[in-house]
């Protein structure tokens, strides 16, 4: 299961600037697993949406959003609410976001990021990826991811050694920044290129992040490998040690 985040309602609203009118997506696997993309999140994020000036002409929840063939299938029923929305405000993972942005030409806004597990992809075979970087820029670029889709991992803009659309690293394999810009142009966001973004705070990739050690399903890993071992579990972070008991006087 890849685990995910909410990014910071102000971080997300940065984002949003110039959306008004939004459709909220959410995905009913890993990310309700995660407790951040089912039914009650996307109902939450409804809310905060519309409290903040937004007007929401939608919402939906599709079991995997990493399946295209079914988020294709779900979001042909909503084409109408689609259509009058400015972008798709989307609660998964970032290889959720990358295939919503495949399959529906509306611009996507991820609303969550997604916490560093090793790179694990999931377990739905699909051609997008995502490093897990734990600070996802994809409503900025298209829906494209720049970490992996650029072999440089860029994010912000080609390097400039690009020939005729492919990469000077992987010569057959297509530039990453070229297919980003040219989504943004068909799709009219060619001027969210001009953000500059922070450089990658890679210290969230470090291997079990401290926000996956202080939740109850790395403190009961922690217990199971523990008794595997044949050891006492460690306290997960952010828990008191236990105490020996105190001797008699």
């Amino acid at each position: 299961m890849i685990v995910s985040k909410q990014k910071p309602m102000s971080a997300l609203l940065e984002d949003l600037k110039g959306d008004e009118v939004l459709f909220v997506l959410g995905c009913g696997g890993c990310a309700q697993g995660s407790g951040t993309g089912g039914p009650a999140e996307v109902a939450a994020m409804v809310k905060a949406l519309q409290e903040a000036g937004k007007s929401v002409v939608g919402d939906l929840v599709v079991d995997f959003l990493c399946n295209k063939a079914l988020v294709g299938a779900r979001l042909a029923r909503k084409v109408g609410s689609l259509g009058r929305a400015d972008a798709i405000v989307v609660l998964t993972c970032g290889i959720g976001v990358q295939a919503v942005a495949r399959m529906v030409d509306r611009p996507v806004r991820a609303a969550l990021d997604t916490v560093y597990l090793g790179g694990f992809q999931g377990s739905w075979p699909s051609e997008e990826r995502c490093l897990e970087c734990g600070d996802c820029v994809l409503s900025y670029t298209g829906g494209i991811c720049p970490v992996t889709a650029c072999a440089k991992s860029l994010v912000n803009g080609i390097c400039g050694g690009s020939k005729d659309g492919m990469c000077e690293v992987a010569p057959t394999k297509p530039c990453g920044w070229v297919q980003i810009f040219e989504r943004c142009q068909e799709r009219g966001q060619l001027a969210r290129l001009a953000q500059f973004l922070a450089a990658r705070d890679y210290r969230k990739q470090q291997a079990f992040p401290e926000e996956l050690r202080t939740t109850v399903r790395w403190a009961l890993e922690v217990e199971a490998g523990a008794r595997e071992a044949g050891a006492p579990a460690a306290p997960a972070a952010g828990s008191a040690a236990p105490t020996a008991p105190a001797g008699r006087g």
